[in-house]
């Protein structure tokens, strides 16, 4: 008797995607024509009203436009809390006055309001590009760090240790031989998290620093502000795409790169 095969990972995550699709557009259908009144459904227009903006160039040509900007200050903001978050946990995980020092620094980051910090910002680094990439090395850094730093510490056993220093290793060949390896499910975790907040602080920056070429985020403000609510929900919905395609990417990374070293875990 042959056993049934069901369909394939990544198969079963497209469709679930699209039943969430096919899902939302029913409920938001649903809410624009039978819950909205007519002279309410301006806020919340439905689905093929909103789709029919893709096909309209004076719309789409400056959102994809704006998009494109919001991307590189998302991938620039990501490339850099990648570099600066990795170099800090390794510093952190070599010492223990390391760690009391610079951990604080990091934990304030995460915690410290991005507006309250937005006019320092803005003072320093202008109104432009380099504002908005800093918002998202700010918003993105922190599960850089903490994830490296929690593989680095936690992953290798006490007994690895020991035979590393029976081997008398230096620091170096400790880091690269031992903890960095058992770090690297961490590290990707951490990278999978922060590739979604650098989008979220692209679309943060572009919204409070207005100078120079617009992004997505400043086109969000001017459509929320004329209540275009047509072009406001296809700029969420690209931006959305957006995010998800970035969060992807760094998905399928983590499942190529820890699964072929590790394993794949059963089901991921």
């Amino acid at each position: 008797m042959t056993r049934r095969r069901g369909l394939p990972g990544w198969a079963t995550q497209i469709l679930s995607v699209l039943a969430a699709l096919a899902g939302i557009g029913v409920i938001w259908t649903f809410v624009s024509l039978v819950v909205l009144s007519p002279e309410r459904r301006f806020l919340l227009p439905p689905p093929h009203e909103v789709l029919a903006t893709l096909g309209n160039p004076t719309i789409m040509q400056p959102m994809l436009a704006a998009l494109g900007r919001t991307s590189l200050v998302a991938l620039l903001g990501l490339a850099l809390a990648v570099v600066i978050g990795l170099a800090w946990a390794v510093v952190m995980a070599q010492s223990r006055w390391a760690e009391r020092i610079l951990y604080p620094y990091a934990v304030i980051l995460q915690t410290v309001p991005i507006l309250a910090l937005t006019p320092l910002i803005g003072i320093w680094f202008g109104y432009g590009i380099p504002a908005r990439v800093v918002v998202a090395v700010i918003i993105a850094i922190f599960p850089v760090i903490s994830n490296t730093f929690f593989g680095l510490t936690s992953a290798p056993s006490r007994a690895s240790h020991d035979l590393f220093t029976l081997a008398r290793a230096t620091r170096w060949q400790r880091l690269t031989k031992l903890q960095a390896p058992a770090a690297v499910p961490s590290v990707f975790t951490g990278l999978r998290t922060a590739a979604g907040l650098s989008v979220i602080g692209a679309i943060v920056g572009d919204f409070f620093f207005q100078q120079g070429d617009v992004g997505i985020g400043g086109l969000l403000r001017v459509y929320t502000l004329r209540l275009n609510m047509e072009a406001l929900l296809t700029a969420v919905g690209l931006t959305a795409l957006f995010g998800v395609v970035v969060f992807s990417v760094f998905a399928a990374l983590d499942r190529a790169v820890v699964g072929r070293w590790y394993g794949s875990p059963a089901g991921r």
